[in-house]
This record gives C-alpha cells, structure tokens and sequence, in this order.
C-alpha cells in the first residue's frame, strides 16, 4: 500500500510526458503543415485602386486584373452598426474562438440532420475569410481544409486583421468585393455612415449575392435584411423599437456603376503611385461634381470637339477643389482622354499680370503712367490689337484691363525678354518656347506654352502677397512657395483686374463686371483662336477656364472674353465665398497724383504742364516720368525748354531776338499725338521757327499730307453698281513705313509716298490717319453715304 501514491506518481509522469510528446509532435505537424501550405493571404500591394475625395466619396475606381471593384478599408473606419450587425449575425463567438467553434459546427450539423437540409453552416467569420481568400470544395475534405486555413489565420493575425480580410474581400454580387465598394454601389454612401437598415442589409448579402442583390432582388434582400434585423433584437444587441424603425425603411439601391469624378486627375495620381490601393485627393467631392455638371451643361453652346479644363486651388492652402480636364471624359470626338489641365498651350495674353507686376517692382511705371498703343515698329516685329483698333494714349491700368497688345510689348522690351522669363521661371510659370527658340518679344502675345496649373498657381500670386506655388493635389503633396512678385506689385495688379469697368473690351456680359467686383479676372486668346482663357482671383480662390480643341485646330469666334470668361464668373459665383483672408494694402503701396504727359508728381508740376491729372498707385514711392521714345531718329526729351521771341516764335541756338523769354512744353509722346484733342495738341506743338533763325533738331517728323481724300467728303456708290466702295490714297511726304488707320484700326501700311487702296462697306462718318514712325500724322475726316433711304447728315 505504500507504493501505491508513488506508482500514481509515476503513472502521471508519464502521461504528462506522454501528453508533452504529442502536443509538441502537433506543434510540429501544425509548423511543418504551416510551412508546406503558407497562407494564401492577398499581397497588400495588389489589387483595385480607389481615389478618395478629401472627404472619402470615391472619386474614381481602378479595377484589379481580374476586373474587381474594391474599396479599402479598416473595421475602425466601417460603421460600428455594421460591424454589430455582422458580428452577431455571423459570429458572436468571433473574438473569443480560436478560428474554428466546435459548439457551432456541431449546432450546424444536428440542425441539419433533423431538417434535411442546412440552417445553421457552423462556419465562423475566420473560416469564412479562409474560403474567401482561397477556393475551398463545398465538401467533408473541404471543410477540414476550411477549418485548418482558419487556424492558420489566427496563428498569423489578430482579430482586427482577419476582420479586415473579410471587410474588403467578402463578395457583393457581380465585380463588387468589400463592404465599401458595396455601400457606394448599391446606397451611394461610405460604409462609415450607414443605418441600422443599412447595416443589416449588408451584414447579409454575402450570403447569397446573387440571389440577395438589392439592384436586382429588393424584396429578397429586405426578407433577408428583416432576418437579421429579428436576429439582433432577440440577442439584444438592439432594442425592440430601434429594429421596429429600421424595418421601415425600405430597400432602394442604385444600379451597380463605378464612379467617375475628376476622372483624368484620379489617373494622373494613379499612374503616379500605381502600388497605392487607396489615394486620398484634396479634391471637394460637392463642389467636383457641381463643377462638372456646369461644364456638362456649358458645352452645348461651344462648336464641335470643343474641351473645357478647370482648375480651382484654395489660395491659403494651394490645395486642389475642383479638377476638371476634359469637358467629357472619353469622348473620342473631345479628345476626352486628354488632360488640358496640364497641356502645355499657348497662354494668349494671360502673362500680361506677370509682366506689369514686375514692372512695378523694377520701379518703371505705376498704375497710371502713360502708355501709346498705335502702330509701332519692334525690331521688325509689328504687333496690332485683338480688333485691330489703336486707342493712342493709355495708362498702364486701361492697357491691361483692356489686353492691349503694344503697350504690353513696349514694356516687355524695356524689362528684358530673357529676364521676364527667368522670373516666371523663378515663380513656378515654366514657358515653354519652341526647341532652339530663345525668349522674344512674343511671348507675352501668346508665343510660347505654358500649363493651365502653372498660370493657376503663378495667379494666386495675386491673393498671397506675391507668393506662388504649385496646386497641391493631395494632402502630402508639399507646399512648395516661390516669390514672384512684391507684396505691393502684387497687390496693385490685383487692384487693376479686380476694377476692370464694364464698359471695356473683354466684358461680354451686361452688368456681369460690377456684380463680379471681388474677382480680379484676366482673360486671353491664342492665335488663331485656338485657344480661350479666364482667369479669376478672389480672396479665397484662384480658379482657371481653357477652351479650345485639344489637337489645336482654330474655333474661329471663340475667345476668352465671350467664352471662357461667362464660364468663369458661373464657377466663381458657385463656391463658397466665406473663409478667404482679404490681403490690406501694404505700406508701401501710395495713392499720388501724377500729370500727364510728363508722368511727374501733380504737387510739383506746373499746372500749364499738367493736362491731365490722374491718381496712381506708387510702389515705393517710385514716380518714372513717362517713356522716352523708343525711336532715337525721333526721341525728345518729355519736358523742353525753349526760348521765345516776343510773337512766340522759337529761337534756335545762336539765334537771338530783342525781348526774349523762357518757354517750358510738356511734349506727349510722338506717336500718341493723333489721338489727342485740339487742346492738348495747341498746349504740346513746337513754336514755329523765328524768320532768320537756322533750323534745329527738335522739329525731326517731316510733315505728311493724305492725298486722294479732302477733309469732309461725303463718298457715293456708283450708280447701279453693287461691288464695295473703294479708295485710293497716299501719304505724300511720307518717309519709311506710313501706317493706315480707319476709324483707329490698322488697315495695312505703305513705304514712302505709295498708294494704299481702302474698302469702304459701312456707311457713315470716318477718320482716316496716316502715321509716320517719327511721329509725323495727317488726318481726314470724312462720310460716306448710305442706301438713298438712309443717307448720312454731318
């Protein structure tokens, strides 16, 4: 007998041993098998791609290789309704079973036997992932090999994991994989916000997708859904009366369609980062869909193979709220495949801000000093208007509220082609110039390419203090800043686009400029009418318009200010105007009054020197006198002092007369004199020369006389004659290249003294110029009659 405690000592040694032997024979068995038969668990790189809004709506969705819709996802991101109505009617146990739930499958097996068929499959959530993630045969072999991928996955994942697994794998029907994809697809919404209806409804669809689809099968689905809503009330996960409310509603789902929003920027950023499963944009989904939808609408008033792109940044942030790159994607007749944000096309006059901006900051002109638009002669380069009209003299404000062309030429030639270019470079506008070409006095005519999300974000300049930066396309993306201009040019040229009156060129819309006065807006067209522009700056917002075919061909009629420009102010009126940051003026900006034509402070100037007052914007203080003419046959100094005889007559150098006195002239610039009025022309002529006195060298313009045309004609058509009225006419004096101008536009040139012949179609009061390059003008007016019925009264 007292053997007997030590034997059963012995006897559970060696059990124990023996029970240590197995467990560790299993372990090995499990590692070996584990080894041999790895999990076939998706590579986390692979698969289908989303493109988030910022506020998680799908912009656009990459389908995997075999042509799966999949949105990814986490359990803490899905609703926790979801994850509730999942859990309990799948698998209550989930977190406390080891993968495989032996009560389960042996519930599942009794019910079944007594009722002939299955009730209950005894699979829990791990298993299920298992035949998820790997074809398992609807077998007895098939379930052993269900049951040991299980415990696979728990040896090698948590919970949260193998949850994970199936949130964005389980089947929905059709291509559609996850419970993201499914809520999208079928309710329109993020997994994230869904109802208890909701819930339950995609707790039990991958059931039986096909047969349960809610698109297809509604009233199958919501039995299933009511199952599951009964399920959760009896277990007491929710209230009687919280599944009384939510078997209310009914079962609507949309028609399965991917999404497709900013398509061309979700591709642009998926070819980027092509391993990303999941990319979240800056883009506003409201405001993106808003904005395609008057893009949409817009187009139908545009000619055929017509495309728009917008782009619109937030001015603080620089980030992206609407990015629209075709007027309809994939349309083959749009080119729709081809994103125009970042197509290199020509900018028209949209550099003109640049180059004035910068031309305040080297302290060559303020917002008021006196330009000449008429027919100039660059180096043999000969630019004209948009319509082909002259206005003579224009401040620096009219020049660019009104996009003239010379004007922004001449000062394109004093700041340096080279340089301008280097600064827009410096700022983030890169031009592109034809291969071997060098910067030229064209480009800020259009001559070269730039990028509709260069132009944005070199505008938003305009709002940052002179700062620009890259639009930023994702919340990642780095802020990049650049100085483009000073605080104050800055400013000052916001100042001129944002008082840009109606009544100028390039207001198409009664009213629409007043109403829009918190935009500072530039428009511009290429050649050819190739390609239409608008840009606009608010407090908030820096936002571009492109119009224009994308293989180049012209779109004769369509330009910015009647096509891009309307399109502009519907976009601009649409976002929401709170949040901006209203920059003050700064310091160093001041209001002077300054005089033509001298350009000099109004304080200090003679009145009599003074004929035209006007308030400035002086950067630094800074006052240039006006431009010295370009012409060194024909440049005189701005301000001329003479000596005068007792008649007014000028005495030149070694001419002398018995009373003499001092005369100070205010002289305009040559080329402006024939746009100016009687006054200002008495006020600024030369004093004829003294008898006896020997000419001198401030009267250079030889003068001109037009012949073929006397002052106040009235002109007829031939009797019965039906082709146009035609003139002849000659610049007699002439010397060089004479421009022709009727009614301030350009109608072509003539060398020396030869003849020019006009067409004459429209009835009524004309003025024809003719203009030499060293200031030398002759003028005519003259009439020309209408039908017999209407005629023509001076």
């Amino acid at each position: 007998m007292s053997k007997t405690p030590q034997a059963g000592r012995s006897r559970l040694k060696r059990w124990l041993r023996a029970a240590a032997l197995a467990a560790g024979g299993l372990l090995l068995a499990a590692l070996v098998l584990d080894r041999l038969f790895p999990l076939p668990l998706p590579a986390p790189d692979t698969g289908s791609t989303v493109v988030l809004a910022r506020d998680g709506t799908p912009l656009r969705a990459f389908a995997d290789s075999d042509g799966v819709w999949r949105y990814p996802t986490t359990a803490a991101r899905v609703s926790p309704l979801y994850r509730q109505a999942l859990l309990a009617y799948e698998d209550r146990w989930f977190y406390r079973h080891p993968g495989v739930n032996p009560y389960a499958l042996l519930r599942g097996a009794v019910q079944g036997a007594l009722h002939g068929h299955v009730v209950s499959g005894g699979s829990t959530l791990t298993m299920q992932v298992a035949r998820i993630i790997e074809p398992i045969p609807h077998s007895v072999g098939g379930k052993f090999r269900q049951m040991f991928r299980a415990l696979q996955l728990e040896a090698h994942l948590d919970k949260t994991q193998i949850l994970d697994l199936y949130l964005n794998h389980a089947p929905f029907g059709g291509t559609i994989e996850g419970v993201e994809a499914a809520s999208w697809a079928y309710l329109g919404k993020s997994a994230g916000r869904l109802s208890r209806a909701e819930a339950a409804l995609l707790a039990v669809l991958p059931q039986a997708p096909s047969r349960l689809r809610p698109d297809r099968h509604p009233e199958a689905a919501r039995a299933a859904r009511d199952k599951v809503l009964r399920r959760l009330r009896d277990e007491g996960v929710w209230t009687s009366g919280q599944v009384r409310d939510a078997a209310i509603e009914p079962v609507v789902a949309r028609s399965l369609r991917a999404p497709l929003t900013a398509a061309l920027l979700a591709e642009r950023l998926h070819r980027q980062r092509p391993r990303a499963r999941r990319i979240v944009t800056t883009i506003d989904a409201n405001l993106q869909r808003a904005a395609e939808d008057h893009v949409a609408s817009y187009l139908a008033r545009l000619p055929p193979r017509s495309s728009v792109a917008v782009l619109a940044v937030e001015n603080a942030t620089l980030e992206a709220r609407i990015y629209i790159g075709t007027g309809e994607f994939a349309d083959p007749e749009r080119a729709g495949h081809v994103d125009m944000v970042r197509a290199p096309r020509s900018p028209g006059s949209t550099l003109k801000p640049f180059l004035y901006g910068l031309a305040l900051d080297d302290g060559l002109v303020t917002s008021e000093s006196l330009l000449v638009d008429a027919p100039q002669d660059f180096g043999g380069y000969h630019p004209g208007n948009f319509d082909e009209a002259f206005s003579g003299p224009v401040s620096v404000s009219q020049a660019l509220q009104r996009s003239l062309n010379v004007p922004a030429v001449d000062v394109l030639d004093r700041v340096g082609p080279n340089r301008f270019v280097a600064r827009l470079a410096s700022g983030g506008v890169d031009l592109q110039l034809p291969e071997g070409a060098r910067p030229n006095l064209s480009i800020i005519l259009g001559g070269t390419a730039a990028k509709l999300e260069d132009l944005v974000g070199g505008y938003s300049a305009f709002a940052n203090g002179g700062v620009a930066g890259a639009p930023r396309y994702t919340p990642e993306q780095p802020m990049r800043p650049r100085r483009l201009l000073s605080p104050g040019g800055a400013w000052i040229i916001r100042d001129i686009l944002a008082s840009n009156p109606a009544g100028v060129e390039g207001a198409p819309l009664e009213g629409s400029i007043d109403r829009h006065a918190a935009v500072a807006w530039k428009t511009g067209t290429s050649y050819g009418y190739r390609d239409a522009w608008a840009i606009g700056v608010t407090d908030r917002w820096t936002i571009g318009v492109w119009i224009g075919r994308p293989d180049g061909t012209p779109s004769p009629g369509q330009y910015g200010a009647v096509t891009a420009l309307p399109l502009l102010f519907q976009l601009t009126d649409m976002l929401p105007a709170r949040g901006g940051v209203h920059a003050p003026r700064p310091a160093n900006v001041r209001a002077i009054d300054i005089c033509w034509p001298l350009g000099e402070p109004a304080a200090s100037t003679d009145a009599s020197l003074c004929r035209q007052r006007r308030t400035a914007w002086s950067l630094d203080g800074a006052l240039p006198p006006t431009f010295a003419e370009r012409d060194p046959g024909a440049w005189m100094s701005g301000r001329i002092e003479l000596r005068v005889d007792m008649k007014g007559r000028r005495l030149s150098a070694g001419c002398h007369a018995a009373r003499e006195r001092r005369l100070t002239l205010a002289r305009w610039p040559t080329l402006a004199t024939s746009w100016l009025d009687a006054a200002d022309r008495t006020a600024s002529a030369l004093p004829a020369l003294a008898p006896g006195c020997a000419p001198d060298s401030l009267a250079v313009a030889v003068p001109i006389r037009i012949s073929g045309l006397r002052e106040g004609s009235l002109l007829r058509q031939a009797p019965n004659s039906t082709d146009p009225l035609r003139l002849s006419v000659r610049a007699l004096g002439g010397q060089g290249t004479v421009q022709w101008l009727l009614d301030g536009r350009l109608q072509g040139s003539t060398r020396g003294e030869g003849a020019i012949t006009l067409t004459l179609a429209r009835p009524g009061r004309h003025a024809l110029t003719a203009l030499s390059p060293d200031g030398a003008w002759a003028s005519v007016a003259f009439a020309v009659a209408g039908p017999p019925e209407e005629g023509v009264r001076w």
